[in-house]
């Protein structure tokens, strides 16, 4: 085979390669985004549940994690003067069983998780973003194979 053709056909499966790792990191992408979302409506409804808001905790103790309310007490700022111990029912791992948790735990674990599912999902963004600038920095072969040549490949026939 001539060295030309070789190297171009080494050089489209190199693009190749790269634009499928970039449209796998856009899926997983897409995914922890989903969950990301359905771990913020949880969270809400846990909100809504206890009556209180991110924006409703009047006074924070030094961490911000905790309010002071009016009895010196220190509660939590998800929970606020809603009982902790009540217990929920959530979904349980993979979907299949549902457990019982004290209201507490289950926020501070969703909390938890939401701070995970940022970081993941900031660290993909910063995946794609650099998968696409290493493509467009190929040009997609545009600077290496003339028009004709790109022409000539997309009206290739096979007549077998």
């Amino acid at each position: 085979m001539d060295e030309g053709v070789q190297k171009l056909q080494h050089d489209l499966s190199v693009v190749e390669y790269e634009a499928e790792l970039l449209l796998l990191t856009r899926q997983e992408l897409v995914e922890s985004d989903k969950a990301w979302n359905s771990n913020r409506e949880a969270l809400t409804a846990l909100r809504k549940i206890a009556r209180t808001s991110q924006s409703s905790v009047p006074m924070l103790n030094e961490e911000g994690t905790h309010f002071i309310n009016e009895d010196s007490n220190i509660t939590c700022k998800t929970c606020g003067s809603h009982d902790g111990s009540e217990p929920l029912w959530i979904l349980g791992a993979g979907g299949d069983f549902f457990v019982s948790l004290p209201f507490h735990e289950t926020h501070m674990k969703l909390e938890d998780e939401q701070t995970q599912l940022n970081l993941t999902v900031n660290k993909l963004q910063s995946k794609v973003k650099e998968k696409t600038l290493s493509l467009s920095e190929k040009g997609a072969l545009a600077d290496k194979i003339g028009p004709s040549i790109l022409k000539s490949l997309v009206t290739l026939k096979d007549n077998r």
